[in-house]
């Protein structure tokens, strides 16, 4: 009996948990992340005075995969906004996601692609599914969030 009353409470904490999302206006995440080049990446260091777009994606993943393609095809609209690409992936898989999906991207000076390597994304910002998008505006406070790949138009509406 005392299993099935702490599988019961454990449960009911876990879906508490798991279920939060993070609401418009929210501030920035505290979270630490790192380049391509090892060296480490705050969120503190992303500057304030500038939207900022967090997509948080699996190399793997179709959604994501079309996300980023769709947004390569439109990099001449996204030179107003600091972009973070954040993944759990290894090297050899960001290598080959944005050669196949990402190559205009890639080459954008507002671009990092960015490693967590410490799985702190998920239980910081709380996705709900590949690929999630965050987009912060100037004072670093989330104007919009989704998982749907296709509400990449609003994001695009919203960086103008």
């Amino acid at each position: 009996m005392k299993k099935i009353l702490f599988s019961l409470i454990l449960c009911a904490f876990s879906t508490i948990a798991f279920s939060q999302t993070l609401t418009p206006g929210s501030a920035l995440p505290a979270a630490v992340f790192y380049k391509t080049d090892g060296n480490s990446y705050s969120t503190n260091q992303i500057p304030k005075g500038k939207k900022a777009l967090l997509m948080f994606f699996d190399a793997t993943c179709e959604h994501c995969q079309r996300t980023a393609a769709n947004m390569s095809k439109r990099t001449k609209e996204l030179t107003g906004v600091n972009i973070y690409m954040i993944t759990q992936d290894e090297q050899r898989s960001i290598d080959y996601f944005f050669t196949k999906f990402g190559k205009p991207l890639q080459a954008l000076k507002n671009v990092t692609i960015l490693q967590d390597k410490d799985r702190v994304f998920i239980p910081l910002f709380h996705p709900k599914q590949y690929p999630s998008l965050y987009l912060y505006d100037t004072t670093k406070k989330l104007t919009f969030y989704s998982s749907n790949e296709k509400d990449l138009q609003k994001f695009f509406d919203l960086m103008k």
